[in-house]
């Protein structure tokens, strides 16, 4: 039987760890371990970890950032599929692990994605566009892979190495292309998790510094050629002025 690690990574995180804990323990599929990843707690997080039942590990007080934490949880998973699901995040329904378990075994395949919906003050929101066909050139125009909603093989991760700790913001995008180039994913259309948008989310407070953070990575992995780069840099030009229209308000 398939046997999940579902990575979260944790600092003080006690006012919202709890929703991603509850979507965990309703899952009707039981095979899986917690990996809490702590970056030093000192609210009710640790409190909240420790009464959590079923298999756990707790790595405490890593630092380095949240690259770091997601490698050292990822090394300690002893599972066949990782996630990495953030202490703000949670699984949409009782069956999401069950499903993608299913997936898995019937297609035999090395890492998959869903989608997600979006947690805005409780209320749950569709994706504001419509993902495209996966492909590796898709991939690269932009990250359609949301890492709430994605499961990898361990194996994979291992032979990919570990996510870039140069990286602050864009680390998951750029573990994606590494990875795209490795196996191509199956691409699921329905929601599995929820993604919770709040100001003091990593990406909602840098969302400038995410948007360029996304560009290097997306140009380290584009293709040599001058159109294609060419073509990269006004979609760039055009989603920065988007962008700031957005920030400005």
């Amino acid at each position: 039987m398939l046997k999940f690690s579902i990575v979260t990574c944790t600092w003080n995180s006690a006012d919202l760890l709890w929703q991603t804990l509850k979507s965990v323990k309703a899952q009707t599929y039981t095979h899986y371990e917690m990996v809490f990843v702590d970056g030093g707690s000192t609210d009710k997080t640790l409190q909240m970890i420790a009464d959590f039942p079923g298999e756990k590990v707790l790595l405490e007080n890593v630092k380095g950032g949240i690259a770091a934490a997601m490698n050292a949880g990822t090394k300690a998973a002893t599972g066949d599929v990782v996630m990495h699901l953030h202490s703000d995040d949670y699984l949409l329904h009782d069956q999401v692990l069950a499903r993608v378990a299913a997936y898995f075994e019937q297609h035999q395949c090395e890492w998959l994605f869903g989608r997600i919906l979006n947690d805005r003050d409780g209320g749950l929101f569709p994706e504001t566009y419509i993902p495209p066909a996966y492909s590796y050139r898709a991939l690269l125009r932009s990250n359609i892979v949301p890492h709430a909603a994605t499961f990898v093989k361990r194996s994979l991760y291992e032979k990919a190495g570990g996510f870039s700790p140069e990286l602050k913001l864009a680390m998951d995008y750029e573990m994606w292309l590494r990875i795209g180039r490795l196996a191509t994913p199956h691409q699921l259309r329905e929601a599995l998790s929820v993604f919770r948008r709040h100001e003091g989310s990593a990406t909602q407070k840098n969302r400038l510094a995410s948007f360029e953070e996304d560009h290097r990575v997306r140009m380290k992995y584009a293709d040599t050629g001058l159109v294609d780069r060419a073509a990269h840099q006004l979609r760039y030009l055009v989603r920065k002025n988007r962008l700031m229209k957005q920030l400005r308000g």
